[in-house]
């Protein structure tokens, strides 16, 4: 009885001799898969264009740790989820090097491989731009462009950074102003290009339905405070129940960081999740966010 007794290591773990136990990493529990999203239903009038929305930072068309090229595979995922409009960071516009280097490389800029025919509405600014092309954020959407601007709001020109303001045409008749943003990687840098961003949304007049998504390097709750309280914007999560933006970096393994948001404003949401697992855990160090909402003529 004594020879087969279970031992406890130095960390209190039992193990049996002669039973290899697996590492304690590979025993934790995997997150349970996530929940499919909703239906696309009509929506219940005609005055109400239902929406659905999605705002990615795709790493250049690179998965996690630069190791896969991964843009074709986005393309098919982002297109799977049959959205209207879809906010990018970290577009590759040109990049003569991964061409040439790469047969997988698209021969179209980024934003127009992953719209192809479904979204024939794609805005791009180039923020950062080097001897071997240039990369920033684009909007592909369903529905027409009424006029658009890329405000550039780079705190310093080794950090280039980018607001691009879109105005979209809705079905029902609404303009639709749509702002994708990266912000830099310093809290004083991000507090600046906030108070651009919100002088922007300040300058529309106030029934005028707004949305504003991207990557904005927010580990803690500034965009709250400097943004979102000031404008009435509201969180797309929280405003179905949440108590906080969700966690979406890194993709792969435990996401700790709240970088990504979207706020929306004049208009009611419907369903918010973060889109967790394969394939997204592989396609970027980001996960995407998916919002569906209902914006009505009044």
């Amino acid at each position: 009885m004594g020879e087969n007794r279970a031992r406890a290591d130095a960390g209190g773990n039992l193990s049996r001799p002669g039973k290899k136990q697996r590492p304690w990493w590979r025993r934790l529990r995997r997150r349970p898969a996530a929940h499919p999203l909703p239906s696309r239903e009509p929506a219940p009038s005609p005055t109400v264009c239902r929406l659905r929305i999605v705002s990615y930072n795709i790493h250049k068309g690179w998965g996690p740790f630069n190791r896969r090229l991964t843009i074709a595979e986005m393309r098919e995922a982002l297109h799977a989820l049959g959205p209207d409009l879809v906010l990018l960071q970290e577009v590759q516009g040109v990049h003569l090097g991964h061409a040439q280097r790469h047969p997988q490389w698209p021969a179209q800029p980024q934003y127009q491989f992953l719209a192809d025919e479904r979204l024939p509405e794609r805005i791009y600014g180039g923020n950062r731009f080097h001897e071997l092309g240039h990369h920033g954020n684009a909007v592909l959407s369903r529905f027409p462009v009424q006029d658009w601007a890329n405000h550039d709001v780079s705190a310093h020109r080794w950090e280039s950074r980018g607001i691009l303001h879109c105005a979209f045409s809705l079905p029902n008749g609404v303009i639709l102003h749509v702002f994708c943003v990266h912000l830099g990687l310093r809290a004083h840098w991000r507090r600046q290009q906030l108070e651009r961003l919100r002088e922007l949304i300040a300058a529309l007049p106030p029934q005028v339905p707004v949305v504003v998504g991207g990557d904005f390097n927010d580990w803690g709750r500034d965009a709250e405070e400097l943004l979102a309280v000031p404008l009435g914007l509201q969180d797309a999560f929280t405003a179905t129940g949440r108590r906080a933006p969700p966690r979406t970096y890194p993709a792969r393994g435990l996401a700790i960081g709240r970088l990504d948001r979207l706020y929306v404003r004049g208009g009611t949401v419907r369903a918010a999740r973060v889109l967790r697992g394969r394939p997204w855990s592989h396609l970027s160090d980001h996960l995407p966010l998916w919002i569906e909402f209902d914006v009505e003529r009044r």
